[in-house]
């Protein structure tokens, strides 16, 4: 995303997480991903939550930053440079709360909402199988294909 987009509160943001990526998030993290010794990075889950990074768009009240998508995106391009199942992982939160965050209950946002964004929780997508609804594949026959 082009700077000039951004506002300089979101320009901001995006330094904070450089910066976060830069001395938050060890090299010895991403190799361990790499070769599965570490199947879900619950530490950089947690440390993101520390540092207030998760859910910006949502309510400050559940623990957001109530920025606007701009803002998200430019977050997102600077976790980016970790690869693209950390980038995942850092907008799934977003991704899974904002059906909560728009349409949940006081309740269900404080028990969820609240709890994910502060690292407690983790969130998860569930897709279809092939042929039906959201299906990932975009229902190719799979086995055929080699896929398992």
């Amino acid at each position: 995303m082009f700077d000039i987009l951004l506002t300089k509160e979101e320009r901001k943001l995006k330094e904070e997480v450089k910066r976060f990526v830069r001395e938050e998030v060890p090299s010895s993290l991403i190799r361990a991903m790499d070769t599965d010794e570490v199947k879900y990075p619950k530490e950089f889950i947690e440390n993101l939550a520390a540092h207030n990074l998760l859910g910006l768009r949502f309510s400050k009240e559940w623990g957001g930053r109530e920025m606007k998508w701009t803002g998200e995106v430019g977050a997102i391009e600077e976790i980016g440079v970790l690869g693209s199942g950390m980038t995942c992982l850092y907008s799934l939160v977003s991704i899974v709360g904002e059906a909560i965050h728009h349409f949940g209950t006081p309740e269900q946002k404080a028990k969820y909402l609240k709890s994910t964004l502060e690292g407690k929780l983790c969130c998860a997508e569930a897709l279809t199988e092939p042929r039906g609804g959201s299906d990932f594949f975009g229902g190719h026959n799979h086995r055929k294909e080699g896929w398992e």
